[in-house]
């Protein structure tokens, strides 16, 4: 059984790693430019890869392009614009009643706690966290299908629910650290170290890897 101060001290070796492979990859691959984009793309992107939601925003901030205009829209135009995304209807229903609330509860604007965040309709955890590591500054690990897989693969956390991954990931590193890892944990995730095809033989975490040091099986 590994001791927690070991386990710690890969986690800190991973993160170091990741932050020397990829220096620049610190935020969302979701597009945004107001908190607003950033939360409506996030629940958009459930189910759905991150260029189609890229693609998508733009079409539907142009055409409603505030909380209230959104929250009254009629919701088969939403529905159009947002189709590609997969799961359009409900979707569009989570969308307009996330919007609903931000006007009812907070004068349209997006809330800055995560208690606030996840009263809205169809936020939870991980998106709240994406939008207060990217858009306030308030670190937060997002725990993404990547993040979710890998750190299991690293045995940083033996759970399969996300809340308790993330829980246990928080316990490993400084909070500092929180929103950058999981970041760069993801375009590892998608760029190396894949579902299938893991690069194990010229991975730079496999000595802190036990997948890797199986043999990648």
């Amino acid at each position: 059984m590994e001791s927690l101060k070991r386990r710690k001290e890969r986690a800190a070796t991973i993160a170091t790693t990741l932050a020397e492979w990829y220096p620049g990859s610190t935020g969302t691959p979701l597009n945004w430019r107001q908190p607003l984009e950033l939360l409506l793309a996030t629940i958009l992107a459930a189910q759905a890869r991150d260029d189609t939601v890229n693609l998508v925003m733009p079409n539907l901030l142009a055409r409603f392009p505030d909380a209230r205009a959104l929250a009254s829209a009629p919701s088969e135009e939403v529905e159009s614009i947002i189709r590609t995304t997969g799961f359009f209807r409900a979707k569009a229903r989570s969308v307009q009643a996330c919007c609903r609330q931000l006007v009812d509860l907070h004068g349209g604007e997006v809330p800055r706690t995560m208690e606030e965040l996840t009263a809205l309709a169809g936020v939870g955890r991980k998106t709240a966290n994406v939008v207060l590591g990217n858009c306030f500054g308030v670190p937060g690990m997002v725990v993404d299908t990547h993040v979710l897989r890998l750190s299991k693969r690293w045995e940083l956390t033996v759970e399969e629910d996300a809340d308790k991954v993330e829980s246990d990931l928080c316990d490993l590193l400084p909070r500092s650290e929180w929103t950058v890892f999981s970041h760069r944990v993801t375009w590892f995730g998608r760029s190396f170290c894949t579902a299938r095809n893991p690069r194990c033989p010229e991975c730079r975490l496999r000595d802190s890897c036990p997948f890797g040091l199986a043999g990648g099986t």
